[in-house]
């Protein structure tokens, strides 16, 4: 066991001057980690127990000790349950600045908390400080003999016990300040990077999640689009790979020859970001990740966007619709879902309501009239609202006789793999969500998808359907604070958003 203190944690008189220690900390322990690990791959010595003392999360504490009542806040966020001592250790500080600021700053003005930053005792794994690989000309060594005398990922001290409620108060220690401690964090970041073959920090905080890499190329014309007209905030479209177009070369770049440059099909769900930036400084684009089919996937990709805080994700993908009066073309904006995907069963019980979260609902119909230019009983024809049924076998079909009875008794309106499971996912970590989803057959109904008629829709109604996710992303974009919805939050719950 590492003992407890490097230094003793320190008061700090206010947000701003916490996260600049808690940069200054981290940029400390990474570095000592990595010219250890530089001068041992050298042939130097490996470092020895005190050394090893320096190669630490910072740990970053608030104390609330009230003189009266606690205040009755209406927000979502930045909420203390009770009084006493919360922590969190904290990776990538300087990344994550001004969502900690937001939620310290809040905290100070409300409360009136005292904070206080330090060393922890929790050790920043080696393989997290060795973004760009080991120096190649280093020399050869065992993984094994790298963990002797380094700092390595443990999966007993990864988990997400916080966010589902399922973690042990011990008396005297500190509650959960966040979701997510740093080695949690880090290890999604990671995770980030293999699946989407971008790097972690591109991703925006306005997701879309689709099926289908037919929306990549609308998504690739629509971000060239935005930066080739001179808006302000957008920087550039970045693809796996590490392909970038940069607003001044958007007007001349040719999707077609970008996506054929993008190493696309060497990552299981590429990842697209429109990198822009509000006037503060702070992220605001939209990031597309083609997460491909089935919940698995869905709940494999939202675990680790869920780090970053996201401010929303929605999925725009393709359903297949249970209801003769529905048109292939039709939306379907999902009010509740019937979840029969399993993959969270154990994490989010099927008996645990999942609800629709009212301000995207408006936006996403709002957006759904703005885009089509249809209102009222037309919209109505084109739009409906209900339960969707996400399965995890994608040829539920073959056993619709055991099925019959319970879409029925769900009143269920569509079918598909992932919307209930993103925003099962939303709800349990604390993302705001939402499902628009398009009917691109009709199992019930004779209308199957073959490929003639599939190749017509897909050119059809693609390209719309993407545009009303994005315009229900720009809306939401407009009341960023209201979106965090009290439903999503439990009555012990950590303060951090």
């Amino acid at each position: 066991m590492i003992e407890r203190e490097l230094r003793p944690m320190q008061a700090v008189p206010d947000a701003a001057a916490a996260v600049a220690e808690l940069i200054a900390l981290y940029d400390g322990a990474t570095s000592a980690l990595r010219s250890a690990l530089e001068r041992f791959l050298g042939g130097g010595p490996p470092p020895d127990g005190s050394e090893r003392l320096a190669f630490r999360y910072p740990e970053l504490r608030v104390t609330y000790r009230p003189d009266g009542p606690l205040p009755r806040l209406r927000r979502a966020t930045a909420k203390l349950q009770a009084a006493g001592t919360y922590a969190t250790t904290v990776t990538h500080p300087f990344f994550f600045r001004d969502y900690l600021l937001r939620q310290l700053e809040a905290l100070v003005a409300d409360y009136g908390v005292a904070i206080e930053v330090g060393l922890s005792a929790q050790e920043i794994p080696y393989p997290y400080v060795l973004e760009a690989g080991l120096d190649p000309g280093a020399r050869a060594v065992e993984a094994a003999e790298l963990a002797t005398y380094f700092p390595v990922p443990l999966l007993s001290v990864v988990g997400d016990e916080i966010a589902d409620g399922t973690f042990d108060m011990v008396e005297g220690e500190p509650r959960p300040l966040a979701l997510f401690d740093g080695v949690r964090v880090d290890y999604s970041l990671r995770r980030l990077v293999h699946y989407t073959g971008c790097d972690w920090r591109e991703v925006q905080p306005w997701i879309l999640l689709t099926n289908y890499h037919r929306y990549v190329d609308q998504f690739v014309r629509h971000g060239l689009e935005r930066l080739a007209s001179g808006e302000e905030g957008f920087e550039r479209l970045v693809l796996p790979g590490g392909v970038v177009v940069r607003r001044e070369d958007a007007a001349g770049a040719d999707p077609a020859a970008l996506l054929a440059a993008s190493p696309w099909h060497r990552h299981q769900m590429p990842a697209y970001h429109l990198v822009a930036r509000a006037a503060d400084g702070s992220m605001q684009g939209t990031t597309l990740v083609n997460i491909g089919v089935g919940p698995s996937n869905a709940k494999t990709i939202t675990d680790h966007l869920a780090v970053l805080r996201p401010d929303c994700w929605l999925m725009v993908g393709h359903c297949g619709g249970l209801r003769q009066s529905q048109t292939i073309g039709d939306y379907v904006l999902a009010h509740a879902y019937f979840r029969r995907d399993r993959i969270l069963d154990e994490l989010v019980p099927p008996d645990v309501p999942v609800p629709a979260l009212a301000e995207v609902q408006l936006a996403l119909q709002s957006a759904a009239a703005q885009v089509t230019g249809e209102r009222d009983d037309a919209l109505k024809q084109r739009l409906r609202t209900g339960t969707v049924v996400t399965y995890d076998d994608r040829n539920w079909e073959l056993r619709f006789t055991q099925e019959r009875r319970r879409i029925n008794q769900s009143r269920a309106i569509a079918v598909d793999m992932e919307s209930g499971t993103v925003a099962a996912q939303g709800y349990r970590l604390r993302v705001p969500y939402g499902a628009l989803l398009c009917v691109s057959d009709k199992p019930l109904h004779g209308e199957i998808k073959l490929p003639g008629a599939a190749n017509a829709f897909y050119d059809r109604a693609v390209s719309e359907h993407l545009k009303v996710g994005l315009a229900a992303l720009d809306a939401l974009r407009a009341d960023r604070a209201g979106l965090h919805s009290r439903k999503l939050r439990s009555f012990d719950e950590p303060p951090f958003r």
